[in-house]
């Protein structure tokens, strides 16, 4: 099974360039987050997507979130979050909360189940943001366990998944909630999923 060992401290982006190789050859690559261990794949590459729902016996219908580098790179990507996402991103980016955007023509339509909207966010992770900046773009990021099974902390329990999966091992992540999901281009903003930044401080953080 392919694969690299960093230090999340120390370790410099061209380490990651085995991995980036792995994901634009439309592989799936299991990295660190500020949660759990997530299959991070091109969201453009429809083979890739693909592989990410059998690898977790993924039911389709089922929406894969992302994650990207920076505000900057969310919004090149999906366009302007708008002023209520623009303070939430500015808030609790990087972080365990997602925006609801709209989905860009160029993803895979398996990644929003025909939704035509995507969660996205700017993960606490320095490996994490670091490979979707050396990618160049948003990265899946659902978690990497078979559905139904728990989420993973240590990439060591991730080998079972596949053997053409790529992990990077970064040590034991936090766990903990998943990230909340907000929908901030309506008036109020909708909370989409409870998780790990309460409802009463995305409200609190909207109010002037």
């Amino acid at each position: 099974m392919p694969g690299l060992i960093l230090d999340p401290r120390s370790f410099g982006v061209d380490d990651l360039a085995p991995a980036v190789a792995h994901l634009r050859a439309g592989g799936v690559v299991a990295v660190p987050t500020d949660t759990y261990y997530g299959l991070a794949a091109d969201p453009t590459q429809a083979g890739a997507v693909k592989r990410i729902f059998e690898l977790k016996g993924r039911a389709t219908g089922e929406a894969l979130p992302l994650i990207a580098v920076s505000i900057e790179a969310v919004e090149k990507f999906c366009g302007p979050l708008g002023s209520a996402g623009a303070r939430l991103a500015a808030r609790f980016w990087p972080g365990p909360l997602s925006l609801v955007v709209d989905a860009p023509a160029a993803v895979a339509t398996a990644v929003h189940a025909g939704r035509g909207t995507v969660a996205i966010r700017v993960p606490d992770h320095p490996v994490a943001r670091a490979l979707a900046g050396a990618f160049g773009g948003p990265l899946t990021a659902t978690s990497a366990n078979r559905s139904g099974d728990p989420p993973r902390r240590l990439a060591a329990a991730i080998a079972d998944l596949g053997a053409d999966v790529f992990i990077i091992d970064a040590g034991e992540t936090p766990g903990g909630p998943a990230s909340t999901i907000v929908d901030a281009r309506v008036a109020p903003p909708r909370l989409v999923r409870d998780g790990a930044v309460p409802w009463d401080r995305v409200l609190g953080s909207l109010t002037p």
